[in-house]
């Protein structure tokens, strides 16, 4: 099972829904985006790419193209799993 589906899983997991169901939703969304090949739990070329990110550069490349800022600019908290502006950068 790819990394990627294995932390989306989790992080439905931890919200209360059930393993099965977890794992039905988790590879819906990710063939949705075109992570996963439709069908499959095979990686397509950009589920390759994002497979190999870590969490922090998933959050920073999804803010990134949202605010039209460098990843540079961004900080992650993984407790939130989301990146925002650092103050040096504003």
């Amino acid at each position: 099972m790819p990394k990627i589906l294995e932390r989306l899983v989790s992080q439905i997991e931890a919200q209360g829904v059930p393993k099965a169901k977890a794992y039905a939703v988790a590879t819906s969304q990710l063939q949705a985006h075109g992570i996963l090949k439709k069908g499959t739990v095979e990686l397509t070329t950009k589920g390759e790419v994002r497979n190999e990110m870590t969490a922090s550069e998933r959050a920073k490349d999804r803010a990134s193209k949202a605010s039209g800022r460098p990843v540079g600019d961004l900080k992650y908290s993984p407790k939130t799993n989301r990146a925002t502006v650092k103050k040096s950068a504003k």
